[in-house]
C-alpha cells in the first residue's frame, strides 16, 4: 500500500456573526433571511463553535481541505471581506480547495462575488475550452479534486441548486480525460445528489448522476443538510459513497446534529484504492473528538 493522503472536509460555516445590513440591503429576498437570522438562526450558528472545529482539524495536520460552500449568509457585500480573512486562517490555496453554496449567491446581484473573493482558492489546473470557473479540476498529491458549483439565486424560502446542461457536459469532458488509475476523483458539490426535499434539491441531479454511472469518481462531498450523510450512487464498475456533514459552526438543536468534520485517509492498495473516513465532532463543552470511523473503499 502507497502511503496514505489525508483530506479533510467540513462545510456550511456560515460565518457568524452577521454585519449590519441597510433598509437597501434588505429590499429583496435578504428580508426574509435577515430575519430568520436575527430570530433563530444566530442562535445556533457559532463562532465559537467553528473556532474549535478548525482549531481541531488543523491539529490533525491534513494533506488538503475541501470546503463545500456557504460560507456566509446573505451574501452580503460586507460578509466577503470576513469570509475571505476567515478562509485565509484556514490554509492557503495550495492546502485549501472551496465551492460555493447557495447562501454564497442567495440574490442575483451577488451570484458572482464568491467566485471573485476566492478565485485562488478554486483556481484550475486544467484549461477548459470556454473558460468558465466551473467545473475546475485540482491535482493534490494522488488526488484530482473536481469542483462544481450548485449555487444559484433562487425565489423566497427556496434553497434549490441546479448545475446547468454547459456545467454537466464540461464534468463530463473531464472525468472522460481523468481515469481511476491516474487518481482518486473526488467530486466536491454543495447540494446532495439526492434530497425528498423539493424546496432544497439539486433539480438536474438526475443528470448529474447520468454522467457519475458513466465516468465514475471514487468519492463525493457535500453540504447544505446539515446532517450527517452517507449515500451510495451508481458508478462505472461500483457503488459510489457521497458523504455530507454537519455545519461547521452548528451547536446541535433540533434534528441537527452539532458542528463536525470528516477526514478521509486515501491509499492506493495494489490496483485498487483505499478510503477510511474518521468523523470528529464537537461535544456540549465545545471539545472535538472522534465519533466515528468506516473503511468506504
Amino acid at each position: 500500500m502507497t502511503d496514505s493522503f489525508t483530506l479533510a472536509h467540513l462545510s456550511d460555516p456560515h460565518l457568524p456573526p452577521l454585519p449590519a445590513a441597510s433598509l437597501r440591503d434588505l429590499a429583496s429576498k435578504r428580508a426574509l433571511g435577515y430575519l430568520n437570522w436575527t430570530r433563530n438562526r444566530h442562535k445556533y450558528h457559532r463562532r465559537e463553535v467553528l473556532d474549535a472545529l478548525v482549531a481541531d482539524m488543523q491539529a490533525q495536520r491534513p494533506d488538503h481541505i475541501a470546503v463545500t460552500g456557504d460560507l456566509v449568509n446573505l451574501a452580503l457585500e460586507a460578509e466577503f471581506t470576513p469570509a475571505q480573512a476567515w478562509l485565509e486562517s484556514v490554509g492557503t490555496p495550495q492546502r485549501v480547495t472551496v465551492i460555493p453554496g447557495n447562501h454564497d449567491a442567495y440574490v442575483r446581484a451577488a451570484r458572482h462575488r464568491f467566485t471573485d473573493t476566492f478565485e485562488k482558492y478554486l483556481s484550475c489546473d486544467v484549461a477548459e475550452a470556454n473558460g468558465a470557473p466551473f467545473p475546475f479540476v485540482r491535482r493534490r498529491g494522488p488526488l484530482a479534486l473536481i469542483g462544481v458549483s450548485s449555487a444559484v439565486p433562487t425565489p423566497p424560502l427556496m434553497a434549490t441548486g441546479r448545475l446547468g446542461r454547459a456545467q454537466i457536459d464540461a464534468l463530463d469532458r473531464h472525468l472522460a480525460q481523468i481515469s481511476a488509475d491516474e487518481a482518486f476523483r473526488v467530486l466536491l458539490v454543495h447540494h446532495p445528489l439526492h434530497s425528498d426535499s423539493r424546496m432544497k434539491r439539486l433539480t438536474d441531479s438526475k443528470a448529474l448522476r447520468a454522467v457519475l454511472k458513466r465516468r465514475g469518481v471514487e468519492l463525493v462531498l457535500h453540504g447544505h443538510d446539515h446532517i450527517h450523510s452517507t449515500m451510495w450512487f451508481e458508478g462505472v464498475d461500483r457503488q459510489i459513497p457521497a458523504v455530507g456533514v454537519p455545519s461547521a459552526s452548528a451547536l446541535a438543536h433540533r434534528h441537527y446534529p452539532g458542528a463536525a468534520y470528516n477526514l478521509f485517509s486515501i491509499a492506493r492498495d495494489g490496483e485498487k484504492w483505499r478510503c477510511v473516513q474518521t468523523v470528529r465532532a464537537i461535544d456540549a463543552d465545545f471539545r472535538v473528538k472522534q465519533i466515528k470511523q468506516t473503511t468506504l473503499l
